[in-house]
């Protein structure tokens, strides 16, 4: 009989995971990887049954077309707690549950929140269970992005439900170490702070102010900095494309990402006559992108895509003439950062066309073309430019270009810096 060994060291990530299409999903699968590499010998993802996921209507990508794990990394997702009288707070019972069974064994582990609302409350409601009821060993960093402010602290301000925003702060502050995806994210919170602050009395924006540091999403640079000519033409052939043959949006297809901009720029535009336009994703705005290229006159012309894997997005980013992410703020989202950006940097190809909005000047730095928000003419200006009018040379320097400053992002240089803060220096293991 094997009796199982107790793990020396364990990293905990709380996050929605795979197969939601979020950038968190995304961090917490790069995070997890590289601590393998980093001396951690028990990594587990908690997050919520599938049905929770698909029940509250987050765009999911196809469950067979999630890469795997690498071996050590254990995805867990706890069943709820209790029968329908507790609706929602039967999962998460279930996840903090689970939380306390981990944290309180004695294991020294580093646990990390990925959204405050609900992520980071449980783990800081396990933390204080485990630390009565066992040897807990935990130390815990919570990662805020900015919709955790526009979704609940600026909703509870501007509503004057007072209790809701200082909880939820509260319990960031209560972290061993507070950071946040960009300094627009950081703004964001101190900001939303002092108004509370000035409202109530407290002082949540001066403690933010000095405690919250900055940790970029991490992205698996190799993913993409791997790719052959024959991988991507092989990806493309299955999609009926050719390279430099079409314009791709890929990111959730919501009313936050200026899709309907695109399409309206590519109505009229010199490049819909060159290229085709290929819109990817999963999301809220599903029938009403249908919708709009139906209408446009040009469905002949545009590809819609829902159900792009992880395995083909790098080629397809590769292979594109441009990438547009034609992001704009809304009172319910502000782009924090960028993920897909820095991916499409990452992968080569055409250049980025995109808005100075939130966190992106942070991802693109100077490398991308940037035109204003909810403004389909300059985009589609722009869009002609550098589909129809740049040089081979234009192009080339704008690839590596946007590539050299998207290698800050790589997951081991993001991990490094992150659990620093957390432990001493962490020494690569082969």
């Amino acid at each position: 009989m094997n009796i199982p060994t107790k793990p020396n060291r364990r990293l905990v990530l709380v996050v929605r995971a795979d197969p939601v299409i979020c950038g968190h999903s995304g961090e917490a699968r790069c995070l997890a990887e590289v601590a393998l590499t980093r001396g951690f010998d028990d990594v587990r993802i908690v997050t919520w049954p599938l049905n929770a996921l698909e029940a509250a209507g987050l765009p999911l990508k196809p469950l067979d077309g999630v890469l795997p794990y690498s071996p050590g990394i254990t995805v867990e997702r706890p069943d709820p707690v209790g029968d329908y009288r507790v609706p929602d707070g039967r999962y998460l019972s279930g996840l903090i549950g689970r939380l306390i069974e981990l944290f309180s064994d004695g294991v020294p582990t580093v646990a990390m929140s990925l959204y405050l609302s609900p992520h980071a409350i449980a783990v800081q409601e396990a933390v204080q269970v485990a630390r009565q009821i066992g040897p807990a060993r935990v130390t815990t960093i919570v990662e805020a992005v900015g919709s955790d402010i526009t979704n609940v602290v600026r909703e509870c301000v501007n509503t004057g439900r007072f209790g809701a925003a200082a909880h939820i702060l509260s319990v960031y502050l209560a972290a061993d170490h507070c950071v946040a995806v960009s300094e627009y994210t950081k703004d964001l919170i101190v900001a939303s702070a002092a108004t509370l602050d000035a409202m109530h009395g407290t002082t949540f924006a001066q403690r933010c102010r000095e405690r919250i540091t900055i940790s970029y999403p991490a992205v698996d640079s190799w993913a993409y900095l791997s790719l052959t000519e024959d991988t991507i033409a092989e990806a493309l052939t299955r999609r009926g494309l050719t390279r430099d043959g079409y314009i791709l949006f890929l990111s959730r297809i919501a009313s936050a990402k200026g899709v309907d901009d695109l399409i309206d720029a590519y109505v009229g535009s010199r490049s819909a006559s060159r290229v085709q336009l290929v819109l990817a994703g999963r999301g809220p705005q599903e029938a009403e992108v249908l919708a709009r290229v139906t209408a446009s006159g040009l469905a002949d012309r545009v590809h819609i895509l829902n159900d792009v894997d992880d395995a083909e997005k790098p080629a397809l980013m590769a292979g594109s003439a441009a990438f547009v992410l034609p992001t704009r703020e809304q009172p319910e989202f502000v782009e924090t950062f960028g993920i897909a950006l820095v991916e499409k940097a990452l992968a080569g190809g055409g250049p980025i066309i995109t808005c100075a909005t939130g966190g992106v000047p942070e991802a693109v730095g100077d490398t991308a073309q940037l035109v204003p928000q909810r403004d389909p003419a300059t985009l589609r200006t722009v869009m002609d430019e550098v589909v129809c009018d740049w040089t081979p040379e234009q192009r080339s320097e704008a690839e590596q270009r946007a590539r050299a400053h998207a290698l800050q992002f790589d997951r081991a240089n993001v991990f490094d810096r992150l659990f620093a803060l957390a432990q001493p220096a962490a020494v690569p293991v082969a």
